[in-house]
């Protein structure tokens, strides 16, 4: 069976799946969540969501798939040993770290990894299924054809997004947020970067092409896919900072699409909840221009007419769809919205209405324009309905009873419900009947009395052995039997430890630190040469995602986990930047699994770089091998999405070059030969007056991008001479660069 997985912010959103027929839930608690903005669970409300979840056979998921800090470590850990306690299903991890010690640890409670972690080919998940996780969740840029290539080979369940929100980078891939607005997408608190206006500028002649919200995806909706998909594992639906109606609409009619049931009309619901307008992403094969919405970032609403005419503050709306007293609609005009509450709604007589099909009359204090399109964005009525589906039992479970009711005897009830058996006795003896003997029809009345309960009453067996039973008795045991299965499926959920096995210590002697380079094209590389940089990363790059794996020779420079699992028996490497490594464990897992060199995250202060080497010499009673990015234009994000494509540039990236623009400062676009993109930074991370400073990282790298040759030569002079100690005079230049994270600490 395809698993339908919803998402909760709140008990409520939860209680609105459940009603609306999912199988699986997903939350976050108030820490290692990657929505901290979500009104999340604590201990006790997470205690709540899991009873009332499992008794409903539905499955408990909680994400932790933030990237840990070195002094986060054991809270991580305590709060894991806790979920288990809890019995929560599974739980849904980045950090390797957090990965590792679920598997080592824990029997039932299931590892699975997050779309963060960028899993998008065979390798990577083969790789995570060789270290025990239980379910990986893809990245959104997978192609169905290649889903179930995936899930062919690797036979391991897969978990797929089927709507909702998108990002424009691939997960756990974007720094934007961290470097622009100290808040981290890695670490739950994206500042929606994305969903801003940016200005493309064609810098090769120094014209705008417009702005516009070119970043801003549209969101996902596969429901007319769901034949395609019934062989996946799981469906997952976008939304733990959605409210619970938007909730309770989409899980319904995804439960109606995966049973067969759906409708035109059902589909067009979907609509009537937030929404920025649909694609059906890059699992079936949406054309890249068209993954975006430019004309707004958020609630869309759906056209329901326009207006046909002005009569002093009274507009006439000729309407394609019905429009009700209390809905909610925007008005566009000159690329301006006005959004009301319709609280008066008249017809063309003047008269109060509450409803109009074709035609209606609102009177609106902004001015307005004959032709303005007329959107509606909350559907009075249809909200109603909505709410009153979030909280209802979805489905009811058989109650089967066997009653042994003998005069002199106690009365004595089998019972058997949600997989469990039950055996009831009264305290008191039963009576032989003088007139009125109980039977079976009395005692399928009060045991029907079950509306506050999960349950129905499917099978009664009764022999009539003129025994009285009073009402009341046959009531008390009603209640007494459903608690009693209820605790029965509660307790029956394992939550077994298990002792993790010693690990054998692995470290590196000291090295004298030394420089390396990123380059993005052939001049760059030989100026790198010619100035005696003897590691230098180019055509032996291993990006994450979107990797064909090549064969390669000598050292890799690999940036995701399948590039890992591919080359780790044929190459020796050295891991990049975009494996978000940020504490010691980490470290030590790349090693494990034969890495030569970790190159940390770029969203690592200075006395987080400590701890983390500190924390891993107390470990392993020796040193890791550390790279540290110290100067570059750092990249903000990889997407499959061109904004070149969207703007009808196709093809003329290759001989021009282009930047975003906001009023924070320029973004550089890196166009590749694939057709995907890196937007960088506009400033450039130096770090060159720190590095005499930096201690016990091995490898200092420069990554060069947009630099012209000079300009390389000069930048790996002026290293070479902080780190000899030959060059004296500060290099930072206040308007041209920044020091990224190194000197803050971000959130």
């Amino acid at each position: 069976m395809t698993e339908l997985l919803a998402p909760a912010g709140n008990m409520e959103a939860l209680k609105a799946a459940i009603s609306n027929g999912c199988d699986a839930v997903y939350l976050g608690m108030q820490k290692f969540g990657a929505r901290a903005y979500s009104s999340n669970f604590d201990v006790e409300s997470l205690q709540e969501a899991v009873t009332y979840a499992h008794l409903r056979d539905v499955k408990i998921y909680v994400t932790m798939n933030t990237i840990v800090y070195e002094n986060e470590v054991e809270e991580m850990k305590q709060q894991i040993r806790k979920l288990n306690e809890i019995g929560v299903d599974g739980i849904i991890v980045q950090d390797l770290t957090a990965f590792n010690y679920i598997v080592n640890n824990f029997h039932d409670m299931e590892a699975h990894c997050s779309t963060q972690m960028g899993i998008d080919d065979v390798d990577g998940t083969l790789l995570f299924k060789e270290l025990g996780a239980k379910r990986v969740v893809l990245s959104r840029e997978v192609e169905i054809e290649k889903v179930k290539e995936i899930k062919r080979v690797a036979d391991i369940p897969l978990e797929i997004f089927v709507h909702g929100a998108l990002c424009v980078s691939y997960s756990g891939n974007c720094l934007m947020s961290g470097l622009t607005g100290y808040r981290c997408a890695n670490r739950g608190r994206c500042v929606g970067s994305c969903r801003k206006a940016y200005e493309l500028i064609d810098k090769t002649t120094g014209t705008s092409l417009g702005t516009s919200y070119i970043l801003s995806t549209k969101d996902l909706n596969t429901i007319d896919y769901t034949h395609d998909l019934q062989e996946i594992d799981s469906l997952k639906i976008e939304g733990r900072m959605k409210v619970p109606t938007y909730v309770a609409n989409v899980v319904s009619k995804y439960r109606m699409a995966l049973d067969h049931k759906i409708t035109a009309e059902d589909k067009e619901h979907l609509k009537k909840t937030f929404n920025r307008t649909f694609t059906k992403g890059y699992l079936f094969h949406e054309d890249r221009r068209n993954i975006t919405n430019i004309s707004r970032p958020n609630n869309f609403g759906y056209e329901i007419g326009t207006i046909s005419k002005m009569i002093k503050d009274t507009y006439e709306i000729t309407l394609t769809r019905p429009l009700n007293q209390n809905d909610t609609i925007r008005i566009s005009h000159n690329n301006e919205d006005v959004n009301l509450m319709v609280a008066k709604l008249y017809d063309k007589a003047g008269e109060l209405i509450n409803k109009a099909d074709d035609v209606c009359y609102i009177k609106i204090k902004e001015k307005m324009s004959v032709g303005d399109v007329v959107y509606k964005t909350k559907d009075y009525f249809y909200n109603k309905e909505l709410e009153a589906s979030l909280e209802k039992e979805f489905k009811r479970f058989n109650l089967d009873i066997r009653v042994y009711a003998y005069p002199g005897s106690k009365l004595v009830i089998e019972a058997e419900g949600l997989g469990c058996n039950y055996s009831y006795e009264s305290e008191e003896t039963l009576g032989e009947a003088i007139n009125n003997p109980t039977t079976k029809d009395q005692v399928i009345k009060q045991f029907s009395r079950l509306n506050d309960t999960i349950f129905e009453l499917n099978q009664v067996d009764y022999e009539e052995c003129n025994a009285f039973i009073p009402a009341k008795l046959l009531n008390a045991a009603r209640r007494d039997i459903v608690l009693g299965l209820y605790d029965l499926k509660l307790n029956s959920q394992q939550r077994r430890t298990k002792t993790a096995n010693a690990k054998e210590k692995i470290s590196f002697a000291p090295v004298t630190p030394y420089l390396t380079a990123t380059v993005t094209n052939q001049e760059q590389y030989d100026a790198c040469v010619s100035c005696g940089i003897q590691e230098i990363y180019f055509e032996n790059v291993v990006r994450r995602n979107q990797n064909d794996y090549e064969e390669k020779e000598g050292q890799l420079l690999i940036g995701g986990y399948g590039g890992i699992y591919h080359y780790r028996d044929t190459n020796p490497f050295v891991t990049d930047y975009s494996l978000n490594v940020i504490n010691a464990t980490s470290c030590y897992e790349l090693y494990k699994l034969g890495a030569k060199r970790v190159t940390l995250s770029y969203e690592l202060n200075k006395s987080q770089i400590e701890d983390l080497m500190n924390a891993y010499v107390e470990e392993n009673d020796g040193y890791p091998a550390l790279e540290m990015i110290v100067y570059g234009k750092t990249p903000l994000m990889f997407t499959k999405y061109c904004p070149m494509r969207k703007m009808n540039q196709c093809r003329v990236c290759r001989t021009k070059s282009y930047e975003l623009k906001d009023e924070q400062g320029t973004f550089p676009i890196l166009s590749h030969e694939d057709c995907t993109a890196t937007l960088l930074n506009g400033k450039t991370l130096n770090l060159l007056d720190e590095l005499p400073n930096i201690q016990g990282i091995e490898a200092l790298r420069l990554n060069f991008t947009v630099e012209s040759k000079e300009q390389v030569v000069d930048v790996i002079h002026m290293a070479a001479g902080k780190l000899n100690g030959s060059m004296n005079h500060a290099v930072f230049n206040q308007e041209t660069d920044t020091r990224g994270h190194f000197n803050k600490e971000i959130v």
